[in-house]
């Protein structure tokens, strides 16, 4: 399961890389959403590379990141008691959505984590992480930055 982060605005964007970033609800700066790991998400992440960051989330970073920054539809902060399925902590769904057994939106979550700027900002904005930058392909080390973020 991957996470990917919006990290630049909309400013200056080709239409078909604005399409792609909203078909994965990236529509904002700072906006995460869970991606499975299927080679047609992949080519779009690819394509929304300059725009965007990604990597493969861990249960810890994935159960926080719920805990503090999941909604229910109006609003509403993340409780045991909106969910809709047997899940009796935010820990056991979050083993399940990383088995892919569900998804956000089966159990009434909204699907996009609104963060914060993270703390100690972000490193070089247009280049890639592999350069020293913020943009591209993470891995691992996607869940030190959304920690930052929460």
């Amino acid at each position: 399961m991957f996470i990917a982060l919006r990290v630049r605005g909309r400013t200056g964007i080709k239409g078909e890389i604005a399409d792609t970033l909203d078909m994965l609800r990236l529509t904002r700066i700072n906006h995460a959403v869970l991606v499975p790991e299927t080679p047609s998400y992949l080519g779009m992440l690819r394509k929304g590379k300059d725009y965007i960051t990604w990597g493969e989330i861990d249960q810890e970073t994935l159960t926080s990141i719920i805990e503090k920054r999941g909604r229910f539809p109006g609003r509403g902060r993340f409780t045991t008691e909106g969910l809709t399925g047997d899940y009796a902590s935010a820990e056991e769904l979050a083993e399940a959505i990383l088995k892919e057994e569900t998804t956000l939106d089966e159990v009434g979550l909204k699907p996009v984590f609104r963060l914060h700027p993270p703390r100690k900002g972000y490193n070089h904005i247009r280049k890639s992480f592999r350069e020293g930058g913020t943009l591209g392909y993470r891995g691992e080390e996607i869940s030190q930055l959304v920690k930052k973020m929460i």
